[in-house]
């Protein structure tokens, strides 16, 4: 199949949200909250890439994860670099993106040990529309009032530095040794590819662009893309895309994004795929 739809797994969080947005929520009162919802198919295990929702009300760890070389040094099979489009942000909900000034290893720790890294964060005010992509190491967490969506290596590896005394597993001796400790390092920037196709973000483990239309072609993927609508509607081939779902697209099929839709598009490797699709 040239497009498959994945497959919606709620998960159930401490800091997570029971008026969740439609097509997902509302949680009934009685069920625990949720904060993730990861979209998975047969092959979710072997693929490069995962798409969650992510949905907040109280603030998530601060946590840093490791690259390839850091993780597998300890017997894990890869690292975690992900990326972050705000689909909805509550007034005054904020991202802690990097530490507003560069100190030391041993500073850090102290840090995460008394709860002062809290206030070392470089945290940001978030809207709608905003989007970042977080290199491993680095040093970041997401405040309460957000619905996110996040694109990530297919790594469920996660060093947590401070957890608000939340009775859960900190791992601050691996975390210190992977983190940057400093100011949050952008990868390289963004740029219009051509008309409806930006790209957010290359150069790393993954490629994230934003394509928005009306426009229509064709969609030639050689190797697996993720496909995530954010408003409007589109399709391709057969298949009708709305907000809510994640698709994954393999091999070539016709596409059209109608007025006023528009989606990620995200796939492995840090080289831009020019040919991927055509008008």
């Amino acid at each position: 199949m040239p497009i498959t739809r994945l497959e919606p797994r709620k998960i159930e969080k401490i800091w997570g949200r029971r008026d969740l947005s439609p097509p997902f929520g509302p949680i009934s009162p009685d069920k625990p909250p949720v904060g993730e919802i990861w979209f998975e198919g047969e092959r979710t295990g072997d693929d490069a890439l995962l798409v969650k929702y992510l949905f907040t009300s109280e603030k998530l760890s601060v946590q840093v994860h490791p690259d390839e070389e850091a993780a597998r040094l300890r017997g894990l099979p890869g690292g975690k670099e992900e990326a972050w489009w705000v689909v909805a942000a509550e007034e005054g909900a904020t991202i802690g993106l990097g530490l507003r000034e560069r100190i030391d290893r041993e500073t850090l720790r102290s840090a995460a040990l008394d709860g002062s890294i809290e206030r070392l964060l470089d945290w940001r005010e978030a809207s709608a529309g905003d989007h970042v992509y977080l290199p491993a190491g680095t040093i970041h967490a997401l405040g309460p009032g957000l619905a996110v969506v996040e694109v990530q290596q297919n790594a469920d590896v996660t060093y947590r530095l401070f957890d608000y005394g939340r009775d859960r597993e900190l791992h601050l001796e691996a975390a210190v040794a992977v983190a940057n400790p400093g100011p949050y390092e952008a990868p390289l920037p963004s740029y219009e590819l051509g008309p409806g196709r930006t790209v957010l973000a290359h150069g790393r483990a993954f490629v994230l662009e934003r394509w928005s239309g009306p426009r229509s072609g064709r969609i030639d993927a050689e190797e697996s893309i993720w496909i995530v609508p954010l408003g409007g509607s589109a399709a391709i081939g057969e298949e009708e895309l709305h907000p809510g779902g994640v698709w994954r697209v393999e091999g070539e099929a016709a596409y059209a994004l109608y007025d006023g839709g528009h989606l990620l598009a995200a796939y492995a490797g840090g080289e831009v795929r020019h040919g991927l699709v055509r008008d």
